[in-house]
């Protein structure tokens, strides 16, 4: 990516919006503009996990603002991420249509460890190289991220459902501030954290760092009271001095206190007992306040994904593959032969959304004998129960799915898959996947430049693959299953033809 780029990270938190946008300066990211507002988005989730109508405007009103700032911007250069609300969200669907029409670029809607390993990124970036092993939390608004990495590298990373907002709701009804209500909160926090007593104890972290809202309100008010041992230090004793603060103010409503704004005063309670939880199950002394957060782990991961090398999608890819046992070899030649096929179905497409189509392929088929490892029979169905419910770091959740929809759909029939028949792109990539499975079913490198694939001009929906005289005759397997593919197809709106194996 070129000095003097913009790129731009939108983060649809649970309590607050927030817009970065930065400059690619000499390979380092310089800030140009940052936009925040309480949204409070994790409040309007109803018993039932639906977002309430309020609370769908409030976000698609902050969502036409921050479009105005991104005018001009191209696909490539932003990147939206939504979180535990959104995960969340039995509507959110119908919250996302509206929102990505709004805003006008994609949003991904990104699994906590995902989250997790973006905002471990975001902090390591914008603090000191060092070698310290870090522990990093984060409190949101309906969930806590906790996260241990040496570097840039995320070694330990977590996501809990618990908040400052839910908290708030839950612990401080009618923002009643009380010793009792402090006491019921922190416990239930600790209660559901617990199982990081195992993964992120003491004796694995040397220092320890929060990031975002809850942590730095508590950090700017604790310094501003002279509760601080120096600027961002968060101590056992700053923590026991606030809550005792908030207690005699005894209702959210009334908390006068600087560095806590007004917006922050209905969710600080809930923010409070959940970071005092964490202090007491890890044994936590002091915490440094971090000023890296999610949105620019989103942006340092735009700059990753640039090349496939530092893309951590690849590597992920790799170990799943290598988790369940999968042949690489067989991989290989699937993926070649796919990718070859793609670029034939698909003459005219730009080069760089080639190249993302290309890699998904790649992907798909590293991926897509995983299910074998827990059965034969039907191991494309159990390989994308595998991808949809796996956390798999650098993969947002749609793009999860897509490749979990292209391995259920690699072989047998294919109105399974019939949500996506009007989708060009993901059919042409369907299409050359199940070509490159079948071309490669004896497991040896096929003879695939000699197949030529095209896709049927518009208004026709199909394919038709040409094999030269003899190809039949030289590898009757390959044709008989070609046949058989000719009649899967017919059962969809597209429909694939063969010329050449009565040849």
């Amino acid at each position: 990516m070129q000095s003097g780029t913009r790129l731009a990270a939108v983060d649809l938190g649970s309590n607050s919006f927030r817009l970065e946008i930065a400059r690619l300066e000499l390979g380092q990211l310089q800030r140009m503009e940052y936009h925040k507002e309480t949204v409070r988005q994790g409040a309007g989730l109803d018993a039932d996990r639906c977002l309430s109508p309020d609370a769908m405007q409030r976000g698609w009103n902050c969502l036409a603002r921050f479009a105005e700032r991104l005018a001009g911007f191209a696909p490539h250069q932003v990147r939206a991420v939504a979180t535990q609300t959104l995960r969340e969200a039995r509507n959110r669907e119908e919250f996302l249509t509206v929102a990505q029409q709004i805003l006008g670029f994609p949003i991904d809607v990104i699994a906590g460890r995902e989250e997790a390993r973006l905002i471990y990124q975001g902090v390591a970036h914008l603090l000191p190289q060092s070698d310290e092993r870090r522990l990093v939390i984060d409190i949101g608004g309906r969930s806590t991220e906790m996260i241990i990495g040496e570097g840039y590298t995320a070694k330990a990373m977590e996501s809990y459902r618990v908040g400052s907002v839910a908290w708030s709701m839950r612990h401080f009804p009618d923002g009643v501030l009380s010793a009792k209500h402090f006491d019921h909160a922190e416990i239930a926090a600790k209660a559901v954290l617990d199982e990081a007593l195992h993964t992120h104890h003491r004796s694995l972290w040397d220092t320890a760092y929060g990031s975002s809202g809850t942590v730095g309100a508590v950090a700017g008010t604790l310094f501003l009271a002279g509760q601080a041992p120096a600027e961002g230090v968060i101590t056992r004793e700053g923590l026991d001095w606030l809550r005792d603060r908030l207690i005699k103010t005894r209702r959210a409503d009334a908390i006068r206190l600087d560095g806590i704004k007004e917006e922050r005063r209905p969710v600080i309670a809930g923010g409070l007992a959940v970071l005092r939880g964490i202090f007491d199950l890890l044994g936590i002394d002091s915490m440094q306040h971090a000023h890296g957060a999610l949105r620019h782990g989103a942006l340092f991961d735009m700059l990753d994904r640039e090349q496939q090398e530092t893309d951590v999608r690849s590597s992920s890819v790799e170990r799943l593959a290598a988790k369940f046992n999968a042949d690489a070899q067989q991989a290989e030649r699937v993926a070649q032969t796919a990718q070859h096929l793609l670029k034939q179905l698909l003459p005219t497409l730009k080069p760089a959304k080639l190249a993302v189509l290309k890699r998904e392929l790649a992907w798909t088929a590293r991926l897509h004998e995983i299910g074998a490892r827990i059965a034969h029979a039907d191991y494309h169905k159990h390989g994308a129960y595998i991808l949809d419910n796996a956390d798999v770091p650098g993969f947002a959740m749609h793009e999860l799915h897509k490749l979990s929809q292209l391995v259920l759909g690699h072989r047998g029939k294919l109105r399974k898959l019939e949500a996506r028949f009007d989708d060009r792109l993901f059919m042409a990539q369907l299409a050359a996947l199940r070509l490159a499975v079948l071309l490669c079913h004896a497991r040896q490198a096929p003879a695939y430049e000699a197949v030529k694939a095209t896709t049927d001009a518009e208004p026709q929906h199909g394919f038709t693959v040409t094999v030269p005289p003899g190809w039949a005759k030289a590898w009757p397997q390959s044709a008989h299953l070609l046949r058989e593919e000719v009649v899967a197809w017919q059962r969809t709106p597209w429909g694939l033809k063969v010329h050449g194996l009565d040849d």
